[in-house]
């Protein structure tokens, strides 16, 4: 019996101690994140709080929440790509004000800039040809085309990406007055019409938005223009002439080189500083003014017939856009002030006509894919031979008189 009670003594005793020690472990747990405790032979680890491991900041959450969105959307277009392919029109359904500045909190620039560091990146030699089959084959480029077709040659993405083509694969036609300046695929074409644009069919964007404010006319070889004339009339030198445009989409797999698509003078460049969102036909059908939005470089001067103008606009990993004969242009840059640009002209003392440019010349490249967008007058019988949707190859006529 005496064993017995001490027995049961010494089990109150325990409980007691181990109740006050969970009491005040609990206090110091109610203060403090718990963490987690290692032992590994004679030395102790320690964990991170929990609280401190899992915390969300701002920025993670506009990304995780911007790239899912940005996701949801690549799978819609994808729904309207199959839609068309079977000739059923869609319909356009613009995205709101929200959506837009969604789509803006992806850090696009910065993932384009990590993007074009990536590309510069030397491949083993092993490597190369796994790589570029493996992009051969997702976006259908054709090798043959190339001017060199062994893969084991190109020493990086970058390399692969400009590569160059055969002579005889893109054969300048003579004929026609205006030449497609790339690859690509036809979003839109035709006249202006009241100061707008159409980037696809039944979505428009601001003709003074997209080009800025007119150049003086110090710098281009035009008459000035009456000032109580819209920003579209002001283009046009000629009596009796007209404002057309065309735009021309290039995809990941296609030729990634531009060239001037007529004979003209560059006398001016402007730089616009801006988003890097994708530019593929359906977020061009699903945000207004999506090339006002993104990074452009906008190439302005004249031709036999007046105003002609040459846009590059940027895109998600199409942060560098190369000129060739401006070496002062930086594009994708880490900062800069929103609805800014930078201008610079062609015209000196030295240099007082500008960069002449011929047909078929090489004129600039992109880093992956994007869009060029062509805004120029001509007279009244100017005619394209396009059609929307078609392909295009770098060479072939567009329209001509």
């Amino acid at each position: 019996m005496a064993a017995a009670a001490a027995r049961s003594s010494l089990l109150c005793s325990c409980n007691l101690l181990v109740h006050k020690n969970l009491c005040v472990r609990a206090g110091v747990l109610w203060k403090q994140p718990p963490s987690r405790t290692f032992f590994s032979d004679r030395k102790k680890f320690h964990t991170a709080p929990v609280g401190q491991v899992f915390r969300l900041r701002p920025f993670h959450v506009l990304v995780a929440t911007g790239g899912g969105y940005a996701g949801y959307r690549k799978y819609e277009d994808y729904k309207l790509e199959q839609l068309e392919k079977r000739g059923i029109e869609v319909p356009v359904k613009l995205a709101s004000e929200w959506e837009v500045a969604l789509y803006k909190s992806v850090p696009t620039r910065l993932l384009s800039r990590a993007w074009g560091r990536l590309n510069q990146v030397e491949l083993p030699t092993w490597l190369r040809k796994p790589v570029y089959s493996l992009y051969i084959w997702t976006f259908g480029v054709n090798m043959k085309e190339a001017a060199v077709e062994d893969l084991h040659h190109y020493r990086n993405l970058s390399e692969f990406f400009r590569r160059k083509l055969k002579p005889q694969a893109r054969p300048v036609c003579g004929v026609h007055s205006v030449i497609s300046p790339s690859d690509g695929k036809i979003l839109n074409f035709g006249q202006v019409k009241n100061c707008e644009v159409e980037q696809v069919k039944g979505v428009t964007y601001s003709l003074e938005s997209f080009l800025g404010p007119r150049i003086s006319t110090d710098e281009m070889h035009f008459s000035q223009a009456p000032p109580g004339n819209t920003f579209q009339q002001q283009l046009v030198t000629k009596e009796g002439n007209e404002l057309y445009h065309c735009v021309i989409y290039l995809a990941p797999g296609d030729y990634h080189c531009f060239h001037s698509p007529t004979d003209w003078t560059v006398s001016h460049r402007r730089h616009f500083p801006g988003s890097l969102m994708s530019v593929n036909p359906g977020v061009a059908r699903w945000i207004k003014e999506l090339f006002c939005h993104n990074e452009r470089v906008v190439l302005t001067g004249d031709w036999k017939h007046g105003f002609f103008s040459l846009t590059a606009v940027g895109a998600t990993n199409v942060g560098s856009i190369r000129i060739y004969f401006d070496q002062d242009l930086h594009t994708n840059s880490p900062s800069y002030s929103k609805g800014s640009y930078n201008d610079f002209s062609f015209i000196s003392n030295n240099n007082k006509e500008g960069i002449p440019m011929r047909k078929g010349e090489h004129l600039g490249e992109f880093n992956l894919g994007s869009t060029i967008v062509l805004i120029f007058e001509a007279p009244k019988d100017f005619r394209f031979n396009l059609k929307a949707g078609q392909k295009i190859h770098f060479g072939e006529a567009l329209g001509s008189l």
